[in-house]
């Protein structure tokens, strides 16, 4: 089977899966990720592109003086956040687009953030990659996600739910990307990991020797 039937595949089962998205996830929201779009979103500085933008979760948390770019692989996922954009009355550039081939020039942002998005990529060191060819010399970094953790019983449990999920949508559970941030050429400067470590929160900058 071809890539590209993979991911049409897989674009479908998004956009089946776009209306239910903000209720199934408002449980996890509270239990496992409180705070973290926050505490990501605060972050951010300038021209703000974020990846895999979904339905939106995050326009409500960004400064007011960011500009904003959001790019998703369901359109159905986009027209669900240019909805939420209008309601809170946020401008943001939303384009449908892979996060393995972002549809930018290079050093085109100073930040870029991604929630919950890592663990859905077909090639999350590719996405990285991207991420980091689109940043521009000292631009930041910002990611949350779920991730597996270090303690072997609950990473067992994790590599069984993936078995599941995985199927179901691409979504990975064991999945631990900050070695691959810093293999891209990253600096971390902040990193937390919590809940038994199946949560990650990560700050990191492209150094400037380092950008184009």
């Amino acid at each position: 089977m071809s890539k590209d039937v993979n991911a049409d595949r897989l674009r479908a089962k998004w956009d089946e899966y776009a209306p239910r998205y903000d209720r199934a996830i408002s449980f996890f929201e509270r239990m496992q990720f409180r705070g973290g779009r926050e505490w990501v979103c605060s972050q951010a500085r300038g021209e703000v592109l974020e990846v895999a933008v979904g339905t939106g979760l995050n326009l409500a948390l960004y400064p007011a003086d960011v500009r904003l770019t959001g790019v998703d692989f369901s359109q159905a996922m986009l027209e669900l956040a240019r909805a939420r954009a209008a309601e809170l009355g946020r401008e943001i550039d939303l384009r449908q687009g892979d996060a393995q081939a972002l549809p930018f020039p290079d050093a085109s942002f100073d930040t870029v953030v991604c929630t919950l998005g890592l663990c859905g990529f077909p090639d999350e060191r590719a996405a990285i990659a991207e991420m980091h060819r689109v940043l521009r010399p000292n631009g930041t970094l910002l990611l949350l996600d779920h991730v597996g953790s270090h303690h072997r019983l609950i990473y067992f449990g994790q590599w069984l739910v993936e078995k599941l999920t995985v199927r179901m949508l691409g979504d990975y559970q064991t999945r631990r990307p900050l070695p691959l941030v810093e293999q891209a050429g990253f600096v971390v400067h902040r990193q937390e990991r919590l809940k038994a470590g199946m949560v990650e929160r990560v700050a990191a900058t492209k150094p400037a020797a380092a950008g184009n």
